[in-house]
């Protein structure tokens, strides 16, 4: 073989490794990404209309909710939001449509003071979806019903489905099922 033939095989095999490890790379960013955001990530494909596009857009997600200050509640706000939790459940017999608007409003407390930024729902979705992928299609849902409900437009049943995607959302951002023992129902 001569000098010039072993050249061009060794740049053969040189670039047709070089393209076997950029597509495990991306393989293994595409499944990391899938793990993280869940559901999301077929969603964010579907709209974006092209996975590269979408990665990019999941990866700026990352790195922007990175920069926030977030932060798990203590002990005394999840106790605090339990309670308003549950005057919220009691309230719904009476005034289904009150208790979704005081669902809507709790929720965006408990993800405010955990450090979300108030931003508009797909923004605020979207930083949600970084650190709460499983349950972030509950917060949409939850949240189109109670826009619908302002508008007049939502049933006793879309009512009663959002406060369970919202209970869903809620429990998962205080970290602990709604009824779990907390520092003041033990004592």
């Amino acid at each position: 073989m001569s000098m010039g033939a072993a050249v061009a095989l060794a740049l053969i095999v040189g670039i047709a490794i070089g393209v076997v490890v950029a597509v495990l790379i991306q393989q293994g960013r595409t499944r990391q990404l899938q793990r993280r955001f869940g559901p999301d990530y077929s969603r964010v494909v579907d709209e974006a209309g092209s996975r590269p596009v979408a990665e990019a857009q999941l990866a700026e997600r990352q790195r922007r909710v990175e920069k926030l200050p977030l932060r798990q509640l203590d002990t005394a706000e999840r106790v605090r939001f339990q309670e308003g939790w549950r005057d919220i459940q009691a309230h719904f017999v009476d005034d289904p449509s009150r208790a979704l608007n005081e669902a809507d409003r709790l929720i965006g407390e408990v993800m405010n003071v955990e450090g979300y930024p108030v931003r508009e729902l797909e923004e605020r979705a979207a930083d949600i979806s970084v650190e709460h992928a499983v349950v972030i299609e509950n917060y949409r849902e939850a949240h189109g019903i109670a826009t619908r409900n302002m508008q007049g437009r939502a049933t006793t049943e879309d009512l009663r489905s959002a406060m369970i995607h919202y209970r869903t959302l809620f429990e998962e951002l205080l970290g602990q099922r709604e009824f779990a023992p907390t520092e003041r129902t033990r004592s």
